[in-house]
């Protein structure tokens, strides 16, 4: 295959530049203790200072791969499946969920919003940052929103963000790993004050598991 035959089949979401795919348990947010295979896609140009897998953000350094192969080895381990990056919606999704969907597969992501909606999800995560905010369309869609607290003035950042979202959406803070031990105790006293919150953890990082 030609490079300017991949660039097409890369355009049209026929391919994606696949940095790693594996099975392990869910460890955050709604689905937080489930099984499922998790696809992480190269490419991010949001920008956060935090990242913990800034390693994504480069979709050079991720070859193609073809979108086909990616959802067969996901479906052959479960059938839910996560989306994530980097940030996934910077490329076609409609292939990959319409593959997963056809396969019997359950279709989640997580992304931060900030570019066009693509694919048919049954979950529907929005991780906003303050970077680049979501778009209108992803507000609509988020099933769950899970704001990462660094400092105590992404309280105020969460709020903006719930005011975006539906009704049903479910609303989660959720501690950046390096600070916390700071920031939990905070947490803890900010949901007690505001219910409609809920407190997500990394638990995948507690159980030391992908």
């Amino acid at each position: 295959m030609t490079k300017k035959e991949q660039e097409k089949l890369v355009s049209t979401g026929e391919m994606l530049p696949l940095m790693e795919e594996f099975y392990t348990i869910q460890g955050e947010g709604f689905y937080k203790g489930i099984a499922a295979y998790f696809i992480r896609i190269g490419g991010c140009d949001v920008g956060c200072h935090w990242c913990d897998v800034k390693e994504s953000w480069d979709a050079e350094k991720h070859p193609p791969s073809l979108t086909s192969s990616i959802v067969k080895k996901a479906l052959d381990n479960s059938k839910t499946v996560v989306v994530t990056g980097g940030e996934p919606l910077m490329w076609n999704m409609n292939p990959i969920t319409e593959a997963i969907k056809q396969g019997g597969g359950n279709t989640h992501i997580e992304t931060s919003g900030a570019y066009e909606v693509t694919g048919v999800w049954d979950w529907f995560c929005l991780s906003p940052k303050k970077n680049k905010l979501p778009t209108l369309e992803a507000y609509k869609r988020a099933n769950e929103l899970k704001v990462i607290v660094y400092n105590k003035h992404d309280f105020k950042f969460a709020e903006e963000q719930a005011a975006q979202v539906g009704e049903d959406c479910i609303l989660y803070l959720q501690p950046e790993w390096s600070v916390r031990d700071k920031m939990i105790p905070l947490m803890v006293d900010y949901v007690m004050q505001n219910p409609k919150w809920k407190i997500s953890l990394q638990t995948h990082k507690y159980l030391n598991i992908p």
